[in-house]
């Protein structure tokens, strides 16, 4: 995925479906995971990746209030 500043995807298949998660890690030990959709097509959905770029954005924001 271009452009998406160290977003990763978990791709999962569960009783013939397949589900996508969004993820990050923190200082290389924790994966934090973010949003998770089913997927549909082969392409991630642009506003999925928004969603995922937002809430990891968020998450580092909010750790450095700490």
């Amino acid at each position: 995925m271009k452009g998406t500043d160290g977003l990763y995807e978990i791709r999962v298949e569960f009783s013939s479906d397949i589900y996508r998660i969004f993820c990050c890690f923190d200082d290389g030990n924790l994966v934090i995971l973010f949003n998770g959709f089913q997927k549909k097509s082969q392409k991630a959905p642009r506003k999925e990746i928004e969603k995922a770029l937002r809430l990891n954005a968020d998450y580092f924001k909010e750790k450095q209030n700490l």
